[in-house]
């Protein structure tokens, strides 16, 4: 251990280094194997899918509070819809072909410009500045320009 010291008038400061002990070398293995220590890796959350009718037939039903896992109800029955996935086709379509398409809402305000991004619930459009448009809030679609009764 070293001792250093400021000189007289000052705050006497001391310095104290731990001197390293140089490493061993390995020698034969003492300790238990992985199995016998009780280590088995990363652990890895499960989350069981419950059943409509186990969630029914639970207490929750009884006191009409809804459950913790509602979250897991509402994920384990896929719509139809997305079955066929013909609508990420579509859309995959025009951002590829840089299609200008008008977006027709619930309210009847008509949005043009191109798909730049969408996802599950949404679709960002590039008309000039950026806009995000709700799926649920769209009447219908259509590409600009194409004429219909043919």
């Amino acid at each position: 251990m070293a001792i250093t010291s400021k000189p007289a008038g000052r705050i006497n400061h001391e310095v104290r280094t731990e001197i390293s002990k140089p490493p061993q070398t390995p020698g034969p293995r003492t300790a238990a194997p992985d199995h016998e220590s009780g280590y088995s890796g990363p652990r890895k959350l499960v989350r069981p899918t419950l059943s409509v009718r186990t969630l029914k037939d639970n207490a929750y039903g009884m006191r009409g509070e809804s459950p913790l896992l509602t979250h897991q109800t509402a994920m384990s029955t896929a719509p139809a819809d997305d079955a066929s996935h013909a609508e990420a086709f579509y859309f995959q379509k025009q951002m590829q072909m840089q299609t200008l398409m008008a977006f027709v809402l619930e309210d009847g305000e008509v949005i043009e410009g191109y798909i730049e991004w969408y996802d599950r619930y949404a679709i960002k459009v590039r008309n000039g500045s950026r806009t995000l448009i709700y799926k649920s809030g769209i009447k219908y679609l259509y590409k600009v320009g194409e004429s219909y009764g043919q």
